[in-house]
């Protein structure tokens, strides 16, 4: 009787009869009792050859029965088989033997010959990458966990709808702070709260621009209708509560200011108007206390960029109104430290009754320090401390102006105090070589010198010094103030005037990009990219909100691109190439270029272009009020923080971005495909639509677009 078909080990069948199959067995147990009494003289060999086990199995073929290729042996073959077999893998073995033998001989004289230090130093590497590993593999197993396992993080409390990490007024007032620092900002441990922000209860999305720079829902700022209508700024005057709305615009005379007052400004400068701001070298403003940002407002239109700065408020923020009429603000104050912008950042300074005391001294400041009190004596080391940072943004030949009741001649006659405050202040600008080019009514218009030489040419002794090398820091971030002047040892000391006028001025020339390091085609490069990618952001967004994504009652769509965005977020601006980008493309959006404090310093480049933008741990809270922006850019923010073995926890900054972003807005980030899967497991907990789109086929990098649905506070009665 035919016996079944036989697998061999190969997988190939092979067939036989009973009788060899059973012969073949029989020489099988014949040769497993010949190994057996050679197994004492194979000992030695034991211990060396068991680490190898796994890849050299000792699995020797029958004399005349099936082989490993399922075929027959030839018994006829010259010798035997099962000698010539022993011999081959005894000289295989012996060969291994004597390579291992060298390798971890060469390997003991190499580590003795590495010195203390370098194996302090493998050691730490070895550290580090354990610590990657284990990071690595948390990811891998948050990766590995469903979706639906992972917890949604809960909702803030009401009291939490305007939250700011690291201004908590009660906890400073507590640790001791007072005399205004209580407002300033303080980011420690257990500064956030793990909850997502909710909006208030009857918010509203923000009307699209134009429409929307003009008018604001009153439901979607804490502001009370005393605060709109009590006395302020000029700018803050300039606003009308109609029903649910704050309107920024009136066919009134007595609202006809704004323009009055850039014009004004304009001539005291020497210029037809504020259209010539440009002419004469200006682009960028900073604004410190900006009312409600109607002047920087009506500047936009002109092509103009200001920055609105002021101190954090818990109610009738001007920075938080400013934000929500789309135009560029953040929190920053002159309390006790520097701002975090690089010295020579802006072409003017503007302060419109802005309640900084620029003649205010340290001692209201550092209570510890020892100075003299009364205006008018002698220079002590922290007076006019404030004019002294604003001196270290502005850039030589940028304007500093100045409205305030003080400057006005009139008052001086009636009130000597206020004559003595006005004298400091007016010769320590001189001091800071600052030229007094006009005075009008509450207005003075200064300019700061384009030679560095003025500041040696001073008398001996005068104050302020200018600052070591060691104290001229070019970015700092969050550093006390400093009495010195700033700036002078900077590589970016060009006078406005010798810059290109914008937008020219954003293709810097060879020259002005050696004094970074950089050569003419990295910059094109950076910038071919990100038009490459703005065309790609648009094709892919432009179907998702005016096709497929539902239109709120009485909304028409836009013709795209126009007014999709108001302003964009982007957390790693590198050189401002999507700043650049999306500017050439026509999009009607400004930028807030943020350089982190881990990766390369090009903010002064960014500036140096006609951007604003700002130095930023991303460990800690941006300094703004939740739902600021419409979309968030994040292009290699994740590799860059990661390099730095985990300096912050990612669900940490994704929860960040969510404070940040006004429901529906938009959130793209761009990075390696591993780091953008863990980022898309984590939208899950923050309740985002999110999908991932591949770049290109072969490409190790991935997009990951999302939205942050508009989640409605229930009314308590």
């Amino acid at each position: 009787m035919p016996r079944p078909l036989h697998r061999g080990v190969s997988g190939i069948r092979v067939s036989g009869n009973s009788t060899d199959f059973w012969d073949a067995e029989v020489k099988d147990n014949t040769e497993k009792e010949d190994l057996d009494r050679n197994h004492s003289s194979s000992q030695s060999f034991l211990s060396l050859r068991s680490p190898f086990r796994f890849f050299f199995q000792d699995n020797s073929p029958p004399k005349y029965g099936v082989t490993e290729n399922g075929f027959t042996a030839d018994p006829f073959g010259g010798g035997t088989p099962r000698s010539r077999h022993r011999l081959t893998m005894l000289f295989l073995k012996l060969s291994l033997v004597v390579i291992v033998i060298l390798a971890l001989t060469g390997s003991f004289w190499w580590t003795i010959s590495i010195s203390t230090s370098s194996r302090g130093h493998i050691f730490r590497g070895y550290r580090r990458l354990q610590e990657q590993l284990v990071s690595d593999l948390w990811d891998i197993g948050e990766l590995s966990l469903d979706p639906s396992r992972l917890k949604e993080i809960e909702f803030c409390s009401e009291e939490f709808e305007n939250y700011i990490p690291c201004f908590n007024v009660s906890e400073n007032v507590a640790l001791g702070y007072s005399d205004g620092n209580e407002y300033d900002r303080l980011c420690g441990h257990g500064s956030r709260k793990s909850c997502l922000v909710l909006p208030p209860v009857n918010y509203k999305i923000p009307l699209r621009w134009p429409t929307g720079k003009e008018v604001i829902w009153v439901a979607n700022v804490k502001i009370t209708g005393q605060e709109v209508f009590s006395s302020g700024s000029l700018t803050k005057r300039m606003m009308m509560l109609e029903e649910d709305q704050i309107s920024f615009r009136s066919a009134s005379l007595m609202f006809d200011g704004v323009e009055d007052y850039s014009h004004q400004i304009a001539e005291m400068i020497g210029l037809r108007n504020e259209s010539n701001f440009i002419q004469a070298g200006v682009r960028t403003i900073l604004d410190i206390g900006c009312g409600y940002g109607s002047f920087g407002a009506h500047l936009f239109s002109k092509q103009l960029l200001m920055m609105c700065i002021a101190n954090y408020e818990s109610s009738g923020s001007q920075v938080q109104l400013t934000l929500e009429r789309g135009l560029p603000a953040m929190i920053g104050s002159f309390n006790s430290k520097q701002l975090p912008y690089p010295s020579l950042s802006f072409d003017m300074l503007h302060c419109a009754r802005c309640g900084v005391d620029w003649d205010k001294k340290a001692a209201l400041i550092f209570p510890n320090l020892n100075v003299l009190s009364s205006v008018g004596k002698m220079c002590t080391t922290d007076d006019g401390i404030f004019l002294i940072e604003a001196d270290r943004v502005l850039k030589p030949g940028g304007y500093f102006v100045w409205t305030s009741p003080l400057t006005n001649v009139h008052t001086f006659l009636r009130d000597k105090e206020k004559q003595k405050r006005w004298n400091f202040v007016r010769d320590f600008a001189e001091n800071l070589c600052w030229e007094l080019i006009s005075q009008q009514d509450e207005t003075v218009v200064w300019k700061k010198t384009n030679k560095k030489s003025c500041y040696s040419s001073r008398k001996p002794g005068s104050f302020p010094p200018i600052c070591s090398k060691g104290q001229d820091v070019e970015s700092p971030y969050y550093r006390p103030l400093q009495n010195c002047i700033g700036g002078t040892n900077s590589r970016q000391w060009v006078p406005i005037e010798e810059r290109a006028t914008w937008p020219f001025r954003s293709n810097l020339n060879k020259n002005e990009l050696e004094l970074y390091g950089l050569h003419s085609e990295e910059l094109v490069v950076d910038t071919a990219n990100y038009k490459t990618a703005v065309r790609n952001y648009w094709s892919l967004l432009s179907p998702l909100i005016f096709s497929d994504h539902p239109k709120r009652p009485g909304d028409e769509d836009p013709s795209p691109p126009y007014n999709m965005f108001r302003n964009v977020l982007d957390m790693n601006a590198r050189y401002g190439g999507f700043n650049a980008a999306l500017l050439e493309a026509g999009k009607s959006v400004w930028v807030m270029n943020v350089v982190p404090t881990t990766g390369p310093n090009y903010l002064p480049l960014v500036l140096d272009r006609g951007y604003i933008g700002v130095f930023h741990n991303w460990c800690e809270a941006f300094p703004t009020y939740p739902r600021t922006y419409d979309m968030v850019h994040a292009d290699g923010l994740l590799s860059l923080e990661t390099s730095q073995y985990r300096r912050c926890n990612m669900l940490d900054l994704l929860t960040e971005i969510d404070r940040l972003l006004r429901p529906e807005g938009w959130v793209i980030i761009h990075d390696k495909a591993p780091l953008i899967e863990s980022a898309r497991a984590l939208t899950v907990q923050l309740k985002w639509d999110a999908r991932v789109v591949e770049i290109e086929s072969n490409s190790d990098e991935r997009l990951l677009i999302c939205q942050k649905p508009f989640f409605k506070r229930q009314a308590t009665s």
